[in-house]
């Protein structure tokens, strides 16, 4: 069994990558669940993607500890889910920060800097995407989900390939398709 957990804010595409995962493994063979838990906001709310692939899982839902991938799409998101990773489990996790709208309001001062020194300090491999250059390379940041998972794959912790991942982005809405797979290459081809 194979447990990817994918940690984000409400409009990254955090719940569309949770569903690629699935549909990759499906088509490899293999038996996936997903599940999600969204904050309040539609927008702009933690959304928290459960992933587990193959054999043995009785629910859809990660239990803390046990996550082989967390998948970041913001820092601090990463930051929040890291209760699930396992000991020693890889974090992927883009450099970008999303201003929360309390930082907005308050100037907090929430800097991503901070979030990507404490993961460093953790037992845990560390894979750092930087998701601006990927966006402005593909030209719509609705692309850094695929860019995060292409590098996820790359890293070899996703449990499904990039070449399987491809299958499924090919699936999606052809308008963004040309967009998805360059997304999907640059973010394999940043690890």
């Amino acid at each position: 069994m194979y447990n990817v957990l994918l940690a984000g804010v409400g409009g990254q595409g955090t719940v569309l990558a949770s569903r690629l995962i699935a549909a990759a493994a499906l088509a490899h063979g293999e038996t996936a669940h997903t599940a999600e838990t969204i904050g309040m906001a539609q927008r702009g709310g933690s959304v928290v993607s459960h992933v587990r692939i193959g054999e043995g899982a009785h629910s859809p839902l990660i239990p803390h500890g046990t996550a082989d991938v967390l998948i970041g799409f913001e820092p601090a998101e990463a930051v929040r889910a890291l209760p699930y990773l396992k000991a020693g489990g890889t974090a992927v996790v883009c450099t970008a920060a999303v201003k929360p709208v309390t930082d907005a309001l308050n100037d907090s001062g929430y800097e991503a800097g901070t979030m990507l020194g404490f993961l460093k300090k953790q037992k845990i491999r560390l894979v750092t995407v930087d998701g601006d250059a990927i966006v402005a390379a593909c030209g719509t940041a609705k692309a850094l989900n695929i860019a995060l998972l292409g590098a996820a794959a790359a890293a070899g912790v996703l449990g499904v390939t990039a070449e399987e991942l491809q299958g499924a982005v090919e699936g999606l809405n052809p308008r963004f398709r040309e967009a998805n797979l360059k997304a999907l290459a640059l973010g394999a081809a940043s690890v």
